[in-house]
């Protein structure tokens, strides 16, 4: 509006634009507010997906770690077992000797 119809006007005209004026003012303010809040929480759930991925990450990471950990442990067990078979095998093998040993005495012994 041009200042010279502003003039033209009565007072109440004048008030019930001024009215209006607030009321517009009022709808934008909280439009302004949802939109801050609906804003507020993008970044919020931006933020959650970007904290939910490093965890992510960070739980592979570890993961990662406790399965080379886990590797490990089963081959220094797998070691170790082999170690005790060939043991086992070592003992086995000195005890069959010295049977055959002491059945040649004995076999000796009786035909003496």
């Amino acid at each position: 509006m041009q200042e010279k119809e502003l003039r033209k006007m009565s007072r109440m005209e004048l008030i019930e634009i001024i009215y209006a004026l607030q009321q517009n003012e009022k709808g934008l303010r909280a439009e302004n507010e949802d939109l801050k809040k609906r804003l507020e929480d993008k970044s919020i759930k931006i933020e959650k997906a970007g904290s939910i991925a490093e965890a992510a990450v960070a739980l592979n990471s570890i993961f990662e770690d406790a399965e080379r950990a886990a590797e490990q442990y089963i081959s220094s067990v797998r070691e170790m077992q082999e170690e005790n078979r060939l043991k086992a095998e070592q003992i086995l093998e000195g005890a069959r000797v010295r049977a055959e040993e002491m059945i040649r005495e004995a076999e000796k012994r009786i035909k003496n």
